[in-house]
C-alpha cells in the first residue's frame, strides 16, 4: 500500500453547544481534502473564526448542516453575505434541513440583499437505518445517516474518492511501457499488446493508498447505528456535552457524555476519537479526557483552531 501524501484534515472552528462560553464558539468544522474545503456546521461567529485562522473562506465548496437548532446555523448568512462581498462567483452547495433554505431567503429579501453567486440548497433526507450518499466530486463523497436528537439531526460520513493506482515509471521504462498504455494500467487492467505480449497491472503499479474516512456525529444519543456506520473509519467526531455527573440531563436533552463517546469509538474500532460540543458549564475539560481515556485512549478534545490531520 502507498503512503499518502494528499491532504485529508480538519480543522475545528466552533467546539461549544449552544451557549458560547469560556473562550468557545458555537459548533463549526472545516474539512481540507487536498486544499478543497467543506465547512461542517456553521454556528454564530463561524465567518470571524474562519478569517482568524487564516482560511480562504472562498474555497468552500459545500457547507453541511446538520439541524435546525441554531448553534448550528446561526452564522450561515453573516457568511454567505461575506463571500458576496469578497467577489465570489463560484456557485455553492449547501445540504441542510428543508427549513433552512427559507431562513436564508428570508433574511437576505428583509435587508433587500442578493448574492452575485447562485446558492443551490439540498434537502437532507437520511434513512432510517445505514446511509446514503449525497455528494460527489472529484476528491469528496459524503453520506448522511440519522441521529436521534429532540428534533430531526443528521451525522455525515466523509471518504476520499478511490484513486487510481500509482504507476512505477522505472519499472515501466524497462519494458519500454508506452505513454497509451499507462492509464490502463493505472486502472487495473492489463494490457496485451500486438505481439501477444501481456503487461500485467500490478507488475507496474502500486496499490493507490487507502482511502480515509471521517464521520461527524453531534447532537445525539449514544446510538448503535452509529458503532454500525462508523465502524473501522479513520476518525470520529462525537459530541460529549455532558461528563457523567450529569447524564440525567444529557438524556432529557439528547446529548452524549464523554465517557459515552468513548464507548462509540471503542466499539467502533476507529482509530481516534475527537470530542466536542461542550456545554458551557465547563470551563475546564480535563475530566471529558479522564472519562474518555481510560475507554478510549486516543482520545482529543477539539480545541479551537487545531487542525488533525487523518492518517
Amino acid at each position: 500500500m502507498t503512503a499518502h501524501k494528499s491532504k485529508f484534515s480538519v480543522t475545528i472552528l466552533g467546539s461549544n453547544s449552544a451557549l458560547p462560553a469560556n473562550g468557545r464558539n458555537p459548533t463549526s468544522q472545516l474539512l481540507n481534502i487536498n486544499n478543497h474545503y467543506y465547512l461542517i456546521d456553521c454556528g454564530e461567529g463561524t465567518q470571524m473564526q474562519l478569517r482568524k485562522y487564516g482560511v480562504k473562506m472562498q474555497r468552500i465548496k459545500a457547507i453541511f448542516i446538520s439541524h435546525m437548532h441554531g448553534d448550528h446555523y446561526f452564522g450561515l448568512v453573516g457568511l454567505l453575505n461575506s463571500l458576496h462581498l469578497l467577489g465570489r462567483k463560484m456557485p455553492l452547495e449547501i445540504y441542510a434541513p428543508e427549513a433552512l433554505e427559507a431562513i436564508v431567503q428570508l433574511q437576505l429579501d428583509a435587508s433587500g440583499g442578493r448574492l452575485q453567486f447562485p446558492i443551490q440548497f439540498h434537502v437532507l433526507n437520511a434513512p432510517d437505518q445505514g446511509s446514503t450518499v449525497i455528494y460527489n466530486d472529484s476528491e469528496l463523497q459524503a453520506k448522511v445517516f440519522r441521529l436521534k436528537h429532540r428534533i430531526p439531526c443528521c451525522g455525515f460520513l466523509f471518504s476520499e474518492q478511490i484513486k487510481e493506482r500509482t504507476y512505477l515509471p522505472e519499472k515501466g521504462a524497462s519494458y519500454n511501457v508506452k505513454i497509451e498504455e499507462i492509464p490502463y494500467l493505472k486502472r487495473g487492467e492489463d494490457v496485451t499488446r500486438e505481439d501477444g505480449t501481456t503487461l500485467l497491472s500490478s507488475d507496474f503499479t502500486d496499490d493507490p493508498p487507502k482511502v480515509r474516512t471521517y464521520a461527524y456525529c453531534t447532537d445525539t444519543l449514544p446510538l448503535k447505528r452509529t458503532v454500525e456506520i462508523a465502524q473501522g473509519v479513520e476518525c470520529l467526531y462525537h459530541e460529549a456535552t455532558f461528563l457523567e455527573t450529569e447524564i440525567e440531563r444529557s438524556k432529557q436533552t439528547f446529548h452524549s457524555t464523554a465517557k459515552q463517546a468513548a464507548q462509540i469509538a471503542r466499539d467502533a474500532k476507529v482509530d481516534q476519537l475527537l470530542i466536542g460540543h461542550f456545554s458551557a458549564r465547563y470551563a475546564s475539560l480535563d475530566q471529558h479526557l479522564e472519562e474518555s481515556r481510560p475507554i478510549f485512549a486516543n482520545t482529543e478534545l477539539t480545541v479551537e483552531g487545531k487542525e488533525f490531520e487523518i492518517n
